[in-house]
């Protein structure tokens, strides 16, 4: 029986009293009843926290023919206690279990009210650390205190981009079942391979209320089998001569088998894909490496670190999460990091990336605080741990469990831990073993790596200054403010997180801030600028690099311009460490809500100008230029499976935008790696040139281009001087896409197109040679929508004059 409508929400006064049905959360609930107004308007934060300040509870009746039941609530995200006809069935706190209640005593014949009393956080946070023996620090990035003592998503506190609200609610299911069904309690599942390639799936069902000796009916393959019960669980073993294996996306196709578990009425599908995935750390003459490994081929991982798709669960929905994947799909990524601050994401998420091919490296949900690490907490964590594993180990999708994120160097944070080190490193340890203990009791092939950025087991060391071993963290360039040439200097493993920040898109700015309020030093910008000195480090950086811009708008476009160059020469470059560096996941793919970040996507999903450079410099085949002394060094590397020959042309341009050939010659290189492809002397070009290159390596294996053209100057551009392009744009409606067609008289650089409505630009920020017509599209997310078109460059933002 669903209990998932007619709940009723009221706050512990008596002020508030509004209708939900979950999934939900308290402050999504509040804005749709018109009770509060929108929480990412203007500064509205801060006039809302004071819902997390009170107890709210919602309360649901239901009829009952039959009392022998058991409650199942999913996701109570807060400190809970579910009440059933006046009687206290247990008390939850912790939002990443399933909680589960025998209510045969409490439950009657007829009408029930069931009553779920949510705990203030910031009452409950206080009061959990003033039991603790000693003071448990938490991020300075969480306005609201003690989030570190609840089991709850971290960044529900604030971060250094998310709002603080605290929010509470429901984030899954609540229903009753029968306390004697015979049912299917989890599934766990193994595959393994042979020498010849043959695959064996191995499946055992634990089951409840069913007594040994029963069968359970299992379908996988085509092929059925009813194995008995022993001992509480029904194993299987299917085999699979030729199977069709599973690929990361831009290695293969994802192809899915349906496996079937049926004990009597109670029936379980999954869909598995047939991989074998490994993680290699190897020791070589560097330090360690750090790969991951897929059906024996070297996966160069490409890709992004996955927050929360909204700070309010309850406006989470499975269309708009798919389109967040699904672009990064389309931006060639191929694995995605469930940070460790957020949530272990619902299972049609993992579904998802099943079907598209992006990898999951899966963070437990432990983030930049010090924890506790008594016997009451580790139990918690250690239910946490099993159900998590049990429910999502079987995705192909799944490519390793990762302890915690930066853990390790925040011990070096707080002061009461620098003083007093050996005590918290105690206490981290311990944490981090009950971890790994349950991981591998409940699957004892998973793939673990201890903590990001790690070295590896057992390394408490700086792994974000260390490029030798394992995976890194590199903030240099953002939060030391160093130049983009910094990225250059290191030779990472596996960089797993980077990033640099820009300001949402123009059309997203106008749904959080009134016009008078556009400007960068305005308190709602400020308000919505969660990293301290962020604006500021946006704007030096844009003094460095460029003239100034004109006006706002223009300063929001080239603020997004600069993020995807500096995101561009890190990824570049790394990418042609390969296979040294074998992995580099961007922070971050999206945005909780509208706000200044480091995200390639807007609060939304609208593409960011990075999101656009993303997608080439991400594609299978890539050309890139790094400065060596007084050469240009040009890089051809490939993801491809098979060796390529890449035609290479290069020219100077002139800011005129006219071509000067300079060398033209082709590049063999082989099957997932890089080559030196030339060295070039920058005396080549004139005061007033930069490079500008070109290559194609043919079409891949679904007839996709991989070509692709990019420019290089070796100096700021606010060194040069610039030239109107005077770009003339043709558009007309084609089967219900936009065709742009753009011609400049002279050269148009970081060239972007904005539309009024949602949709997406077949591509951004490119350039326009002269007299050289490119042609865009744009299609619309709402079927008929025609848009009214902006362009942008990098000369109209800077100088001011019209085209």
């Amino acid at each position: 029986m669903r209990l998932n409508d007619n709940w009723l929400l009221r706050d512990d006064c008596g002020t508030y009293s509004v209708p939900v049905t979950l999934p939900f959360d308290g402050i999504s609930a509040l804005q749709t009843a018109g009770k509060i107004a929108d929480p990412y308007w203007g500064r509205n934060e801060y006039d809302l926290r004071w819902i997390c300040a009170r107890d709210w509870t919602a309360t649901t009746t239901f009829t009952l023919q039959d009392t022998m039941q058991e409650l199942v609530l999913e996701g109570l995200d807060g400190v809970v206690d579910v009440v059933l006809n006046g009687k206290t069935v247990l008390q939850a706190d912790n939002s990443f279990r399933t909680w589960r209640a025998d209510v045969s005593k409490q439950a009657k014949i007829g009408d029930n009210t069931l009553k779920l009393n949510f705990h203030s956080v910031v009452s409950e946070g206080a009061a959990r650390q003033e039991a603790q023996r000693y003071s448990i620090p938490n991020s300075f990035n969480c306005p609201i205190p003690n989030g570190n003592m609840l089991r709850k998503p971290a960044c529900d506190f604030g971060w250094d981009w998310n709002i603080a609200l605290a929010p509470f609610g429901v984030t899954g299911q609540v229903y009753l079942v029968a306390k004697a069904q015979p049912r299917v309690g989890h599934i766990m599942i193994d595959q393994e391979f042979d020498a010849s390639g043959a695959a064996t799936l191995h499946v055992a069902a634990h089951v409840q209320n069913a007594a040994d000796g029963n069968t359970v009916e299992m379908r996988f393959g085509g092929r059925s089998q009813t194995p008995k019960i022993e001992q509480g669980v029904a194993r299987a073993v299917f085999s699979v001569e030729h199977p069709e294996l599973w690929w990361p996306a831009g290695q293969g196709m994802q192809p899915l088998y349906d496996l079937q578990v049926r004990l009597d009425e109670d029936t379980h599908e999954r869909r598995i894909g047939l991989r074998k995935m490994e993680l290699i750390t190897e020791k070589d003459d560097a330090g360690v490496g750090f790969k991951f490994r897929v059906n024996g081929r070297d996966v160069f991982a490409k890709g992004a670190n996955w927050i929360p798709a909204d700070a309010l669960s309850g406006k989470i929905n499975r269309a708009e999460v798919e389109k967040l994947l699904q672009s990064a799909v389309d931006a060639n990524m191929n694995m995605i990091r469930i940070w460790g601050g957020g949530r272990y994401e619902p299972t049609w998420f993992y579904d998802l990336c099943d079907e598209m091919g992006l990898m999951v490296w899966q963070d437990f949900m432990f983030a930049c605080n010090l924890y506790p690490c008594d016997d009451a907490f580790l139990q918690n964590v250690d239910a946490e741990v099993r159900e998590n594993v049990q429910r999502l180990h079987h995705h192909a999708s799944l490519a390793v469990w990762c302890g915690d994120n930066e853990l390790i160097g925040a011990l070096t944070w707080y002061d009461e831990s620098i003083k007093n080190r050996d005590t918290y490193l105690v206490m981290y340890d311990r944490l981090n073993r009950t971890l790994e203990k349950a991981l591998f009791e409940t699957h004892p092939n998973a793939i673990w790596w201890p903590s990001s950025p790690s070295a590896g087991p057992l390394d408490f060391g700086d792994a974000w200054h260390d490029d030798s071993s394992g995976d890194m963290h590199f903030w240099s360039v953002w939060h030391e403010n160093k130049d983009f040439d910094h990225y250059r200097d290191i030779r990472p493993r596996f960089c797993s997180e980077f990033g640099f920040q820009s300001y949402p898109s123009n059309q997203i700015i106008e749904t959080f801030v009134a016009a008078e309020d556009r400007n960068i030093s305005a308190p709602v910008l400020e308000s919505h600028q969660k990293n301290e000195g962020g604006n500021e480090r946006i704007a030096a950086t844009m003094f460095r690099y460029f003239r100034f811009p004109v006006d706002f708008p223009n300063f929001v476009y080239l603020s997004q311009v600069q993020q995807g160059l500096a995101i561009k020469t890190a990824v570049s470059w790394w990418r042609s460490l390969k296979p040294h560096c074998m992995g580099t996941l961007i922070w971050q793919l999206n945005d909780t809500w509208p706000c200044a970040s480091w995200s390639s996507l807007d609060y939304g999903g609208n593409w960011k100008l990075l999101h656009h450079m993303a997608k080439d410099f991400y594609a299978p085949v890539l050309v890139a230029i790094a400065p060596d002394k007084d050469d240009v060094v040009f890089t051809v590397t490939s993801d491809l499976a098979e060796d390529r020959t890449v035609d290479l042309r290069i020219f100077a341009l002139d800011m005129t935008g006219q071509t000067r050939a300079l060398d033209h010659f082709t590049v063999n290189v082989e099957n997932a790696s890089a080559v030196e492809a030339l060295r070039l002397q920058s005396s080549v070009l004139n005061a007033d040139e930069v490079l500008y290159f070109e290559w194609d390596a043919g079409d891949d294996l679904m007839g996709t281009p991989l070509s692709g053209n990019d420019i290089y100057a070796p100096l700021p551009w606010k060194s040069m001087d610039l030239l109107p392009p005077q770009i003339d744009m043709k558009t007309m409606q084609k089967d219900g896409v936009t065709e742009v067609t753009l011609t400049a008289k002279g050269l148009g650089l970081y060239v972007s197109l904005e539309a009024d409505v949602a949709g997406r630009f077949s591509q951004n920020a490119f350039t326009l040679l002269a007299e050289k017509p490119l042609t865009v599209t744009f299609t619309p997310e709402q079927a008929g929508a025609v848009p009214t078109l902006t362009l942008r460059d990098l000369h109209s933002a800077t100088y001011g004059e019209t085209q």
